[in-house]
Order: C-alpha cells, then sequence, then structure tokens
C-alpha cells in the first residue's frame, strides 16, 4: 500500500547528488520540498523540525553523516575518520530523545572503520549504507504495520483507533509505525476512524497525522488532546497506537509530551494501548525509562500559537518535548519482529543478538 503524498514523494530520500526533505514546518498548508547538499544543514534541518520523527531522523542522520564525509577534504583514511567523528558529533547534538539518530549514525561510523579501502571507496560505502537504512526503514515500517493486525482487538465491526502526535509516514521514510498499523488496518477494512490528537504544542497530531490521512482517504477525526478520555468513557476508542523516540530495556518508552497521560487514561478505561516502532528505537543500555534524555525546547512552542501570543508576559514556561510512559501500561510493543511483551524485550533482543 502506498502512501499518497504529492508528486510520489517520500519524507526522505537520496535524489541525484542531495537529499530531499519534506519540509514539515509548512504543512499542511504549503507542501514543500527542501533539498540538502551539506551537512551542516541536514543538522540544522533535524534540529528544526524540518523532519522530525525518530526513525525519519535517523535516515536523515545517516545521509548528514555521508554528506559530512563528502566535504572531507583528505585522502588519508586516518585524518578521514577523526573528521568524520567530527561530523557525528554535531549530528549527535541536534536532538537527544530520540535513539534512531545514534543508531543511525552509529552505523555509519562502524561502516567507516570496518570497509577496507581508500577514502574514495569508503565514502561510496558510507552513501550505500545510508541508501540501506533508508531501504529498510521503509520495510521495517510495513512489518510493523502487519504484525500490528494480529494483536489489534478482535470486533464484530471495524476499529475506531486513537493516536497522538504524528508517527507516520512522515515521521519515518514512508508508511510510518502507529499510522503503518492504522493503514494496514484501513487496507484490510478493519478500520472504521483514526481519532488523532492534536498534540500541542506544536500540534503535528492537527497539522501532520490528519494531513497525511487526508492524502490516503482514511477517515480521520481530530480532537484536542484533552477529549480523549471523554471519548474513551462514550466508547468511541476500541485501542490507542502510538509511536516512540525511545524505549528502554524495561519497556518504558519516550513519545511525544501527553502519551504518558494518554495511557493513564486508556488504563481506567480498558482500552489497549499498543507503542509501535523498530527494535532500533529500543536502547537496551538503559535499564528504564528514568534514565531517557528528556529533550526540552524553545519557550515560543508553548505561548505563541503561530503568530499569536496567547498569554501575558510575565508568565514563565515550561516546555519537555517528551514523557515517559511506564511498561505497566503499554499492552505490547508492536515491532517489525512481531508484537513483544516489554518484559520480553531483553529476551527477546538476547535471542536476536545470539
Amino acid at each position: 500500500m502506498s502512501t499518497h503524498f504529492p508528486n510520489q514523494v517520500f519524507p526522505v530520500y537520496w535524489y541525484e547528488d542531495h537529499v530531499r526533505l519534506i519540509d514539515q514546518t509548512r504543512l499542511p498548508n504549503e507542501f514543500g520540498v527542501v533539498e540538502i547538499s551539506r551537512s551542516d544543514d541536514m543538522a540544522l534541518a533535524i534540529k528544526t523540525m524540518i523532519v522530525r520523527g525518530a526513525p525519519a531522523i535517523g535516515v536523515a542522520a545517516a545521509y548528514g553523516m555521508y554528506l559530512g564525509a563528502r566535504e572531507i577534504q583528505t585522502d588519508d583514511r586516518e585524518k578521514f575518520l577523526t573528521e568524520l567523528e567530527k561530523v557525528a558529533v554535531k549530528l549527535r547534538a541536534t536532538r537527544p530523545t530520540a535513539v534512531n539518530l545514534f543508531w543511525a549514525i552509529d552505523r555509519m561510523v562502524k561502516t567507516a572503520r570496518q570497509t577496507v579501502g581508500n577514502v574514495a571507496f569508503l565514502k561510496e560505502s558510507l552513501l550505500e549504507t545510508a541508501k540501506s537504512i533508508n531501504a529498510e526503514d521503509i520495510a521495517t515500517c510495513e512489518a510493523i504495520g502487519d504484525h500490528g493486525l494480529s494483536v489489534l482487538p478482535q470486533t464484530p465491526e471495524p476499529l475506531r483507533l486513537l493516536t497522538h502526535c504524528n508517527a507516520g509516514a512522515l515521521a519515518t521514510a514512508g508508511y510510518g509505525t502507529a499510522l503503518g498499523v492504522v493503514r494496514s488496518a484501513w487496507r484490510e477494512g478493519r478500520l472504521e476512524r483514526l481519532y488523532a490528537d492534536e498534540t500541542r504544542p506544536r500540534l503535528q497530531g492537527a497539522k501532520l497525522t490528519t494531513w497525511e490521512c487526508v492524502q490516503d482517504g482514511i477517515p480521520v477525526t481530530l480532537i484536542t488532546d484533552n477529549m480523549a478520555a471523554h471519548c474513551m468513557k462514550q466508547g468511541l476508542i476500541d485501542a490507542v497506537v502510538v509511536g516512540a523516540d525511545r524505549i528502554a530495556a524495561n519497556g518504558d518508552a519516550a513519545n511525544k509530551i501527553g502519551t504518558y497521560s494518554l495511557a493513564i487514561v486508556a488504563q481506567a478505561h480498558n482500552v489497549p494501548f499498543f507503542v509501535a516502532a523498530p527494535l532500533s528505537t529500543v536502547d537496551f543500555s538503559l535499564s528504564e525509562g528514568s534514565q531517557i534524555p528528556i529533550e526540552e525546547r524553545d519557550s515560543v512552542e508553548v505561548y505563541q500559537v503561530g503568530e499569536t501570543r496567547i498569554c501575558p508576559p510575565g508568565v514563565e514556561f515550561y516546555n519537555p518535548a517528551f514523557d515517559v510512559t511506564p511498561a505497566h501500561l503499554i499492552t505490547a510493543i508492536i515491532t517489525e519482529f512481531g508484537a513483544i511483551q516489554p518484559a520480553d524485550l531483553i529476551q527477546f533482543h538476547e535471542k536476536q543478538v545470539g
């Protein structure tokens, strides 16, 4: 099932000699593509959320590593690797919470260090690795979507699902994680409607998730974040599916601010709560969610909507971009390998690497 974006453009992709990104800061009112040819420009695009969503950030960072490598002017292998690490440091500093960023950068560094050949060949290998990460992400998301079908509630009528923020094609290289599950359910005739939280303060649900659904003809209803409990009480929601930016080894999951409260509300109404994310989103170096770094963003996101200030001068602000949902509130984590109970993550990982 394809994702119907204008001109068949993907959120992140390599085109001729540069990267093209859908500019998510201009949606939904204007569709535009940004062309990135320099590593510094990619770092800025990640930081300013032209590209956003953990998997998409990872793909973009991989291409950013290649662009940085392309800019290094030396034929000396060790000097090249030293300069490449400087590119990695710069890209790692853009967004602290999304683990896919670090995973992709580390994979690119590992490729450079383990590839035998001259610097020119190393650069070629880095581009091929970035392209592989791109292609793998699309396949991973399609697998996540299909595995989600096996754990969604079995109901006589098509499902009403709720999501928070945007974990769709725009947040990945294509198809999406949480929205991948939605797309697969729609494809199989198992979805009646998606309810999308607006997702304050940046309104990714209102601006991006609904836009994707309109592009694909998926029925979508936008609600404000504080309507979710009411909708569940009215019996309008059969399950919640969200994405994640980092998952600790015990299953605690960091996602867009507001996800934690949504999980509490879901438990109170006996509504299953699923996290959809690739296994690369699990940071097995962290034993629990309290160790996940939480990005705090500019206060302007809170006190201003568009060009309009919504509170008086003198007010103080707090703007954490993410919160952590404890594992005991998560029904299952839907990965490209199937749905996994949070408590089984470590055992599953050990089998994969063993």
